[in-house]
């Protein structure tokens, strides 16, 4: 099933994204990805600061799926490597082997908030979006405060906000996620399985394993707590963005869009238990914890 969400500028993106930062990071992702695509994802997302844009590349030129059929995400680096952000994504351009990407993300608000140049970034990524070299900007790890700063002189509104999202960080992430909803604005979730890798034997456990078990008695098929937690998310319109270099994992991850839905009483299970704990594993240094 190939689900895909509206962004708020008319262009559309796949509900599942293979990211090559945690395991992959500064790591050769040529394999990873070629294996990937092949398995049936069609959305990559990587970033400068993984620092293996040239093996995504590699990966996706190995696929041998044309590149209109696939939608590439990179990011922006917190410290920007020239003085230009045009400058820096002609770099990744170069290194991924494509004319354009589908979505440019600034991937932390930190340093240029600390420098004051928030909103002048965000300029430099409209000129982005303008020239083509990116079909759609966004940013990633934006608070609402982050966001607000921007959208002040914004004539382009960032098409997503990639976070960290799971039910462990649900009572700082949730004002975030009805801001955006709000203004228009995809959440992207990344360490959505946190819950399970990172942090197991937690609140969440009993929910996710009777959701689980419920689900897999009527669809018939062996469903995880990792597909209830993305199914959590996709029932939010969030995008899932996950790693795995077992393809197994990433054709479970693929089929979870078509099991049943979650019902009311399990998502506020979900979100009730996600609440008593409070566990964030990314990006510290931007939520000040």
């Amino acid at each position: 099933m190939s689900l895909t969400f509206s962004l708020n500028d008319g262009a559309r993106i796949p509900w599942l994204g293979f990211g090559t930062g945690t395991a992959l990071y500064n790591k050769d992702s040529t394999e990873a990805v070629k294996a990937a695509i092949q398995t049936g994802i069609t959305h990559l997302d990587g970033a400068q600061l993984y620092r293996n844009e040239q093996s995504l590349g590699q990966g996706i030129k190995d696929s041998g799926v044309p590149r209109e059929k696939l939608f590439v995400t990179t990011k922006l680096a917190e410290t920007p490597s020239a003085p230009t952000i045009k400058a820096t994504l002609e770099t990744s351009l170069k290194n991924l082997g494509l004319d354009y990407v589908d979505l440019f993300l600034i991937h932390s608000p930190f340093v240029a908030l600390k420098e004051g140049k928030l909103k002048a970034w965000w300029k430099e990524m409209e000129e982005i979006k303008k020239e083509g070299l990116a079909k759609s900007i966004g940013v990633s790890n934006f608070t609402v405060e982050h966001l607000q700063i921007i959208l002040e002189d914004a004539t382009v509104i960032p098409a997503v906000n990639q976070i960290e999202l799971h039910p462990y960080v649900w009572d700082t992430a949730s004002k975030i996620y009805e801001f955006c909803k709000e203004k228009g604005i995809i959440i992207e979730s990344y360490g959505g399985l946190s819950p399970i890798v990172r942090a197991p034997g937690g609140t969440l456990d009993p929910v996710l394993a009777s959701t689980a078990e419920r689900l897999s008695k009527e669809s018939g098929t062996s469903v995880s707590p990792g597909q209830i937690l993305s199914k959590w998310l996709i029932q939010k319109g969030v995008v899932v963005v996950t790693t795995s270099s077992k393809v197994s994992r990433i054709k479970e991850a693929l089929s979870t869009a078509s099991l049943p839905d979650l019902n009311a009483d399990e998502i506020s299970a979900i979100e009730s238990e996600g609440l008593k704990v409070h566990k964030r594993f990314f990006m510290k240094h931007v939520f000040n914890e």
